[in-house]
């Protein structure tokens, strides 16, 4: 029996979504965590090591945290719009998160150059322009993996055009007059 060589997908999109932490994780340890996650760039003196590790465990812990629909809308609304995304593009679809959820925007696109596609593509649903995760945490993300992956051609598709955002908008406001 010949074994059919694989083609190289000429594409893979990596969905960079914000996250949201679990509504049933425990409410002291996440009184914790946000404590912690406040006070990150501000953490010095003789217990930084100890806080960033508790920081670290409670990040942890919370990023791989089961999630339903029930416990995290915004998880499940994730995975639908990248079910969705999937079906209008053909490409396949990675989601990652820059928060609270797994897996992290750095493993997503670790797993999209495994697929070794001609192209990956980074998109995010945040639209407008100023925003952190946006213009500074998925950029340096996607320069770790350029790093990284040398041969492989990553996209931002980002930002978008402001013109395109209002047409956009004002067809959803359209739908509901």
């Amino acid at each position: 029996m010949v074994e059919k060589k694989r083609d190289k997908p000429k594409a893979v999109i990596v969905l960079a979504m914000h996250g949201s932490p679990p509504l049933d994780f425990p409410k002291d340890e996440m009184a914790e965590f946000m404590g912690l996650h406040a006070q990150l760039g501000h953490i010095s003196g003789p217990g930084a090591g100890a806080q960033k590790l508790r920081y670290g465990q409670l990040e942890a812990k919370m990023r791989t945290w089961p999630r339903t629909g029930q416990n995290d809308p915004f998880y499940a609304g994730s995975q639908e719009l990248a079910k969705h995304l999937r079906q209008e593009s053909g490409l396949e679809v990675i989601i990652g998160f820059n928060e609270f959820c797994a897996p992290t925007l750095d493993e997503a696109l670790e797993r999209a150059a495994a697929r070794e596609a001609g192209k990956i593509v980074v998109l995010t649903p945040m639209m407008t322009r100023g925003g952190e995760h946006s213009a500074v945490d998925i950029p340096e993300a996607i320069r770790r993996a350029q790093q990284k992956f040398t041969t492989q051609k990553i996209i931002y598709a980002w930002p978008f055009a402001t013109e395109d955002i209002a047409r956009f908008l004002s067809a959803q406001v359209v739908r509901f007059l």
